[in-house]
Protein backbone atom coordinates (compact mmCIF):
# COMPACT_ATOMS: atom_id res chain seq x y z
CA UNK A 1 0.00 0.00 0.00
CA UNK A 2 1.19 3.76 -1.19
CA UNK A 3 -0.18 7.01 -0.74
CA UNK A 4 1.14 9.84 -3.12
CA UNK A 5 -0.44 13.22 -1.56
CA UNK A 6 0.72 17.13 -2.56
CA UNK A 7 -0.65 19.89 0.13
CA UNK A 8 -0.57 22.93 -1.19
CA UNK A 9 -2.11 26.44 -0.48
CA UNK A 10 -0.69 29.96 0.10
CA UNK A 11 1.67 30.92 3.10
CA UNK A 12 -0.53 31.00 6.27
CA UNK A 13 -2.92 28.95 5.07
CA UNK A 14 -2.43 25.50 7.25
CA UNK A 15 -1.01 23.23 4.11
CA UNK A 16 2.63 22.54 6.15
CA UNK A 17 0.37 21.59 9.82
CA UNK A 18 -1.84 19.24 7.53
CA UNK A 19 1.23 17.82 6.54
CA UNK A 20 2.25 17.03 10.14
CA UNK A 21 -0.92 15.74 11.26
CA UNK A 22 -0.89 13.60 8.21
CA UNK A 23 2.43 12.14 8.66
CA UNK A 24 2.44 11.76 12.62
CA UNK A 25 -1.08 9.68 12.12
CA UNK A 26 0.94 7.36 9.06
CA UNK A 27 3.88 6.62 11.62
CA UNK A 28 1.34 6.18 14.18
CA UNK A 29 -0.27 3.67 11.73
CA UNK A 30 3.39 2.28 11.62
CA UNK A 31 3.52 3.20 8.33
CA UNK A 32 6.88 4.73 6.51
CA UNK A 33 7.04 7.96 5.02
CA UNK A 34 8.64 10.80 3.70
CA UNK A 35 8.17 14.36 2.93
CA UNK A 36 9.69 17.43 0.71
CA UNK A 37 8.44 20.78 1.36
CA UNK A 38 8.65 24.33 -0.74
CA UNK A 39 7.93 27.54 1.77
CA UNK A 40 8.92 29.92 -1.11
CA UNK A 41 7.31 33.53 0.08
CA UNK A 42 5.28 31.91 2.20
CA UNK A 43 5.11 34.80 4.93
CA UNK A 44 3.96 36.90 1.76
CA UNK A 45 1.51 34.93 0.64
CA UNK A 46 3.31 33.09 -1.78
CA UNK A 47 2.53 29.14 -2.66
CA UNK A 48 3.47 26.52 -0.14
CA UNK A 49 3.83 22.98 -1.12
CA UNK A 50 4.35 19.61 0.71
CA UNK A 51 5.43 16.55 -1.25
CA UNK A 52 4.03 14.09 1.46
CA UNK A 53 4.74 9.72 0.36
CA UNK A 54 3.30 6.93 2.40
CA UNK A 55 3.82 3.63 2.35
CA UNK A 56 4.08 0.09 3.96
CA UNK A 57 7.20 -0.36 2.71
CA UNK A 58 10.66 1.83 2.32
CA UNK A 59 10.24 4.67 0.42
CA UNK A 60 13.58 5.72 -1.64
CA UNK A 61 12.59 9.17 -2.93
CA UNK A 62 10.63 11.94 -1.44
CA UNK A 63 9.43 14.12 -4.23
CA UNK A 64 6.70 12.80 -6.34
CA UNK A 65 7.02 12.29 -10.25
CA UNK A 66 4.41 13.41 -12.71
CA UNK A 67 1.25 11.76 -12.86
CA UNK A 68 1.79 9.25 -9.89
CA UNK A 69 -0.19 11.20 -7.37
CA UNK A 70 -3.14 9.99 -5.69
CA UNK A 71 -4.49 13.23 -3.81
CA UNK A 72 -3.95 16.54 -3.96
CA UNK A 73 -4.93 18.43 -1.08
CA UNK A 74 -5.13 22.17 -1.23
CA UNK A 75 -6.95 25.03 0.80
CA UNK A 76 -6.87 27.75 -2.43
CA UNK A 77 -7.87 26.78 -6.05
CA UNK A 78 -5.47 27.78 -8.11
CA UNK A 79 -2.96 25.83 -5.72
CA UNK A 80 -4.61 23.07 -6.77
CA UNK A 81 -4.81 23.98 -10.39
CA UNK A 82 -0.89 24.44 -10.35
CA UNK A 83 -0.31 20.94 -9.71
CA UNK A 84 -2.79 18.90 -11.76
CA UNK A 85 0.29 17.65 -13.53
CA UNK A 86 0.87 15.64 -10.97
CA UNK A 87 -2.39 13.69 -10.47
CA UNK A 88 -2.86 10.13 -11.80
CA UNK A 89 -5.46 11.18 -13.85
CA UNK A 90 -7.72 7.62 -13.48
CA UNK A 91 -7.50 7.16 -9.97
CA UNK A 92 -6.43 10.52 -8.14
CA UNK A 93 -8.17 12.78 -6.27
CA UNK A 94 -8.29 16.43 -6.06
CA UNK A 95 -9.61 18.26 -2.81
CA UNK A 96 -9.88 21.60 -2.46
CA UNK A 97 -11.36 24.66 -0.96
CA UNK A 98 -13.45 26.91 -3.51
CA UNK A 99 -12.62 30.26 -2.62
CA UNK A 100 -9.60 32.08 -3.44
CA UNK A 101 -6.93 33.88 -2.14
CA UNK A 102 -6.11 36.52 -4.48
CA UNK A 103 -2.88 37.22 -4.13
CA UNK A 104 -2.08 38.84 -7.24
CA UNK A 105 -3.15 41.00 -9.94
CA UNK A 106 -3.74 38.74 -12.79
CA UNK A 107 -5.49 35.88 -10.63
CA UNK A 108 -8.09 33.92 -12.99
CA UNK A 109 -11.85 34.42 -12.68
CA UNK A 110 -12.80 31.66 -9.77
CA UNK A 111 -15.17 30.37 -12.24
CA UNK A 112 -12.94 29.11 -14.79
CA UNK A 113 -10.63 28.02 -11.82
CA UNK A 114 -13.11 25.92 -10.43
CA UNK A 115 -14.28 24.49 -13.98
CA UNK A 116 -10.76 23.20 -14.54
CA UNK A 117 -10.40 21.26 -11.20
CA UNK A 118 -13.95 19.92 -11.69
CA UNK A 119 -13.09 18.37 -15.60
CA UNK A 120 -11.06 15.86 -13.23
CA UNK A 121 -13.16 13.09 -13.00
CA UNK A 122 -12.68 12.24 -8.97
CA UNK A 123 -12.67 16.15 -7.63
CA UNK A 124 -14.15 17.87 -4.13
CA UNK A 125 -14.86 21.85 -4.93
CA UNK A 126 -16.51 23.10 -1.21
CA UNK A 127 -16.92 25.67 0.55
CA UNK A 128 -14.30 25.00 2.86
CA UNK A 129 -13.93 28.16 4.56
CA UNK A 130 -18.47 28.58 5.50
CA UNK A 131 -17.92 25.07 7.16
CA UNK A 132 -15.14 26.61 9.46
CA UNK A 133 -16.67 30.03 10.00
CA UNK A 134 -19.81 27.98 10.61
CA UNK A 135 -18.10 25.86 13.16
CA UNK A 136 -16.29 29.38 14.99
CA UNK A 137 -13.39 27.92 13.84
CA UNK A 138 -12.73 30.66 11.22
CA UNK A 139 -8.71 29.52 10.91
CA UNK A 140 -9.62 26.03 10.88
CA UNK A 141 -10.31 25.49 7.09
CA UNK A 142 -6.85 23.68 6.33
CA UNK A 143 -8.99 20.92 8.74
CA UNK A 144 -11.89 20.56 6.87
CA UNK A 145 -10.33 19.90 3.77
CA UNK A 146 -8.06 17.37 5.53
CA UNK A 147 -11.54 15.90 6.84
CA UNK A 148 -13.04 15.57 3.14
CA UNK A 149 -9.52 14.26 2.51
CA UNK A 150 -9.25 11.74 4.94
CA UNK A 151 -12.01 9.22 3.53
CA UNK A 152 -9.07 8.68 0.79
CA UNK A 153 -5.79 8.48 2.77
CA UNK A 154 -6.02 5.27 4.25
CA UNK A 155 -5.20 6.72 7.14
CA UNK A 156 -7.53 5.44 10.50
CA UNK A 157 -9.49 9.26 11.51
CA UNK A 158 -8.96 8.31 14.80
CA UNK A 159 -4.86 8.31 14.17
CA UNK A 160 -5.72 12.16 12.26
CA UNK A 161 -8.09 12.70 15.41
CA UNK A 162 -4.51 11.77 18.07
CA UNK A 163 -2.44 13.88 15.74
CA UNK A 164 -4.40 17.34 15.73
CA UNK A 165 -4.56 16.39 19.96
CA UNK A 166 -0.87 15.99 20.01
CA UNK A 167 -0.04 18.73 17.35
CA UNK A 168 -2.12 21.64 18.95
CA UNK A 169 -2.42 20.28 22.62
CA UNK A 170 -0.38 23.37 23.75
CA UNK A 171 -2.40 25.23 22.16
CA UNK A 172 -5.29 24.19 24.75
CA UNK A 173 -8.72 21.99 24.80
CA UNK A 174 -10.65 24.44 22.80
CA UNK A 175 -8.14 24.80 19.87
CA UNK A 176 -8.02 20.84 19.91
CA UNK A 177 -11.93 20.04 20.35
CA UNK A 178 -12.75 23.04 17.37
CA UNK A 179 -9.91 21.36 15.10
CA UNK A 180 -11.22 17.88 15.24
CA UNK A 181 -14.72 19.00 15.08
CA UNK A 182 -13.70 20.57 11.67
CA UNK A 183 -12.23 17.52 10.47
CA UNK A 184 -15.30 16.13 11.52
CA UNK A 185 -17.45 18.16 9.46
CA UNK A 186 -14.96 17.56 6.32
CA UNK A 187 -15.34 13.95 6.26
CA UNK A 188 -19.38 14.49 6.21
CA UNK A 189 -18.52 16.46 3.03
CA UNK A 190 -16.91 13.73 1.60
CA UNK A 191 -19.29 11.12 2.87
CA UNK A 192 -22.21 12.36 1.16
CA UNK A 193 -20.57 12.27 -2.06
Amino acid sequence: MKIDIILCGVGGMGALSTAAIISQAALDMGMYMKQAETHGMAQRGGDVQSHLRLSDSPIYSDLIPEGECDIILSVEPMEALRYLPFLNKEEGWVITNENPFINIPNYPEKDVVIAEIKKIKNSIVFDADKIARDLGNPKGTNMVVLGAASKYLKIDIEKLEAAIKDIFGKKGEDVVNSNINALRAGREVADRI
